[in-house]
């Protein structure tokens, strides 16, 4: 079999360490970007002195080196700021007592596997061997998952503190051009993504270390505990990614109804009254939502391999570098983003509005080439040349650089996906250009188009990740689709910078459109909004691709633990789970889209009370009540997340009690086929419409201009098209892949007892 040239001392230093320059990276970008002050005083004093000159006489030309601009951007900031953490603050408290009652209960379920015994009892791949007693498993498997969701509620938490530490920022470096603002937003980007790869390695990596000095060489025991931590950080992120959601698009659906289409006022115009929570929305969101939502995916996809390898020969022969080696694709992943992320800060330049989404698109190529190379470098020094990985029952044996293709093709495959997402909802391509043509006759055809867009838009992205099964399946079995997952998350930083970016840029046009700057400066912002844009939908690609992997990966490993020996659908008992499960993303969509249009009326209503009751509103000469519209987002947010949420948890809990394993092997399989499809086409029929809306506003095109301008009833078809896809891309689309992930690690946390103690009706009958 041979052994691996990095030896276990060198692994055990490289992971931390990597860890640890990520973070450094990240600290480094934050104190780069809280260079730009706020403060209008010393904002000239602290231009370099090789342009300074240059760019004050830029801020004089466009009027905007007075007090009042950079005040007024403070203000707004603080207001964004404070919404969203009173926001995050109230769901993280109700988030809180969920956590805990879930944490009780994995230790009740699990603890009773074998009545609460301490003894040691034969391990379940090993038999002849002698394992740690159950009580140890329930007592580190709640450990674990209190871990992964502390982990996860701190990664969405400092990712919207930064981002809104960094979006009026943002607004006043567009003074000086488009390339300042977008270093500016970009780097607020990769402080999130960096913190939040390095934070999820290390504590996984802490956690495993201090596990193991109970769990001593019963690494199948470990392991089987770690998942839990995959358990916490998507139970966090879907009441993230729904409340979040439910919240931005409330605000968004109520400010553009009654503003742009009913008052024909600008976007973000300080007039409207929800503008405000508009822009919290976006940072609890599409940020903290997002950040939790990813750190999920590379937790489980972790967890999934390292359940896998523990029970293969890296685990049996106890072989501590092979073992790591999802790890060490991890830390080697943080290295190749933070090379990446330079090209974009300090190789490159950018001069002009054109080039902003290039240089994005760049980042992704270039990330995926440079993995390319570091997964090759890990692999040859990692593993063995041959290895045997556990596969339903028999050992399979399997070369190193096999292994390599399973993580390559993820790779790739994540990149693919997220170009094919691009060229379906960038207003750059001819599939949004349809769409925006679409609206000359009107909402209806608008809508019509914008479906069969996002219908179209699953083909090649599922024919990827098909591929990608096939790939890591014939070769490593379901440890080589666990990598795969590893391999399309492996730059996450990079992915994650990219699409923290986004919601960064929509704010600094927010800002720029309250503070009363010129038309000059908000047609910057929106230029650097469309491409985050685009780069958000590329993001969402990602999440929902992975998420497929990882579901499978986590299916896979749920199967061997519960002792399913073959999943037969012709078996009425899997067929019905089947079935079922395919059901549950359409209920699950209908409620948090329900819960979104909801919402929506309220502010709505409370919008349109406010124009119509506050003289002088309509003119300027009032203040409207911003805080009204942010109280009725955050109560419907956290009233509405909860019966969502109940249903993904609740589901396989019931299923695997009641019905037993088999039902729920179905359901997993049944809610993972059609949550993927529904998910991408959610996606990407809301970015599409939003992009064919803001297409139209540029007017960078003479087919643009004959579409426009803004008020035109073409224009008016394009809002309705944006406002039906807000809740289709930034709640029910996302939190789909939540579901899909959630319910599959779920099954494989509590499949001790479900194997004992499940399918109770068929016990009775």
């Amino acid at each position: 079999m041979g052994a691996a040239i990095l030896s276990d001392l060198a692994t055990e230093i490289l992971i931390p360490v990597c860890a640890v320059v990520g973070i450094a990276f990240a600290l480094v970008q934050w104190s780069l970007v809280s260079r730009v002050k706020l403060s209008p005083e010393r904002q000239t004093s602290s231009n370099n002195s090789k342009n300074g000159y240059n760019d004050y006489l830029i801020e004089e030309e466009e009027g905007l080196n007075d007090h009042n601009v950079a005040t007024k951007c403070a203000d707004i900031q603080s207001a964004i700021s404070e919404g969203a953490t009173s926001f995050l603050f109230t769901e993280y408290q109700y988030v809180g007592v969920f956590m805990v009652a879930f944490a009780i209960l994995i230790f009740l379920f699990l603890g009773s596997v074998e009545g609460f015994s301490t003894k040691s009892q034969p391990c379940t791949y090993s038999p002849d061997k002698t394992c740690k007693p159950a009580l140890a498993n329930a007592i580190f498997s709640t450990v674990s998952f209190i871990l992964g969701a502390v982990t996860s509620v701190i990664s969405g938490f400092l990712g919207m503190k930064i981002a809104t530490f960094a979006n009026a920022r943002t607004t006043l470096e567009a003074r000086k051009g488009v390339g300042k603002a977008f270093i500016v937003a970009f780097r607020s980007g990769a402080v999130m993504g960096f913190l939040l790869a390095a934070n999820g390695l290390l504590v996984l990596y802490i956690a495993i270390n201090l596990f193991k000095l109970y769990y001593g060489d019963d690494w199948e025991g470990l392991f089987e505990a770690i998942t839990g931590y995959g358990l916490g950080g998507s139970s966090m992120a879907l009441f993230g990614r729904v409340g979040g959601g439910i919240y931005t698009k409330a605000a968004d659906v109520g400010a553009d109804l009654v503003g742009k289409v009913e008052r024909n006022i600008p976007e973000d115009d300080p007039r409207n009254p929800a503008v405000i929570a508009d822009n919290v929305g976006d940072n609890v969101g599409d940020i903290a939502g997002m950040g939790s939502d990813l750190f999920g995916s590379y937790a489980e996809s972790s967890c999934a391999a390292l359940v896998v390898a523990s029970i293969s020969s890296f685990g049996i022969n106890h072989d501590l570098t092979a073992m790591c080696y999802p790890l060490l694709i991890s830390s080697i992943g943080i290295i190749v983003c933070l090379i990446t992320t330079l090209f974009a800060t300090d190789f490159f330049e950018i001069k002009a509005v054109k080039e902003i989404e290039p240089a994005l698109k760049k980042q992704l190529v270039i990330s995926t080439a440079l993995m390319t190379v570091g997964i090759a470098l890990v692999t040859w020094l990692a593993l063995p040349s041959s290895f045997t990985i556990f596969n339903f029952g028999a050992q399979k044996v399997v070369k190193n650089w096999e292994l390599f293709l399973c993580v390559a093709v993820g790779l790739w495959a994540g990149l693919i996906i997220g170009f094919v997402t691009e060229y379906y909802t960038s207003n750059a391509y001819s599939p949004v250009q349809d769409v925006a043509d679409s609206c000359r006759t009107g909402a209806a055809t608008n809508v019509i188009f914008g479906l069969a867009l996002g219908y179209k838009s699953v083909i090649i992205p599922i024919f990827a990740i098909a591929g990608c099964i096939f790939v890591g399946f014939s070769f490593a079995a379901m440890y080589g689709i666990a990598v795969a997952a590893l391999g399309m998350l492996s730059t996450i930083a990079t992915g994650l910078a990219i699409d923290a970016y986004g919601p960064i840029s929509d704010n600094a046009g927010g800002i720029a459109e309250m503070a009363g700057m010129s038309h000059r400066i908000r047609e910057r912002t929106d230029a650097l909004d469309a491409a985050g844009n685009t780069t958000a939908a590329i993001g969402k690609g990602f999440a929902i691709g992975s998420a497929a992997l990882v579901s499978l990966a986590l299916f896979g490993a749920f199967v061997s633990r519960a002792s399913i020996s073959t999943v037969d659908v012709l078996t009425p008992k899997v067929f019905i789970g089947l079935i079922v499960g395919a059901m549950l993303p359409y209920w699950f969509s209908a409620m948090t889209m329900k819960s979104v249009g909801s919402a929506a009326l309220k502010m709505v209503e409370e919008v349109r009370r406010q124009f119509n009751t506050i003289p002088g509103l309509m003119e300027g000469h009032a203040k409207p009540d911003y805080a009204t519209c942010v109280k009725i987002s955050t109560d419907a947010s956290i009233k509405e997340m909860i019966p969502p949420g109940a249903l993904v948890m609740l589901t396989p809990l019931i299923v695997g009690v009641i019905f037993g394993v088999e039902t729920l092997s179905g359901v997993l399989a049944g809610s993972l086929v059609s949550g993927v499809q529904i998910a991408i086409s959610a996606s990407n029929t809301g970015g599409a419409w939003d992009n064919a809306k803001k297409y139209i506003e540029a007017g960078a095109s003479e087919h643009a201009r004959t579409l426009g301008p803004k008020g035109s009833e073409p224009h008016k078809a394009a809002v309705i098209g944006d406002t039906i896809g807000d809740p289709l891309k930034d709640t029910s689309g996302p939190s789909l892949n939540i579901l899909i992930k959630l319910m599959a690690v779920e099954s494989l946390v509590f499949a001790p007892f479900f194997a004992t103690h499940g399918g109770l009706i068929f016990k009775i009958f």
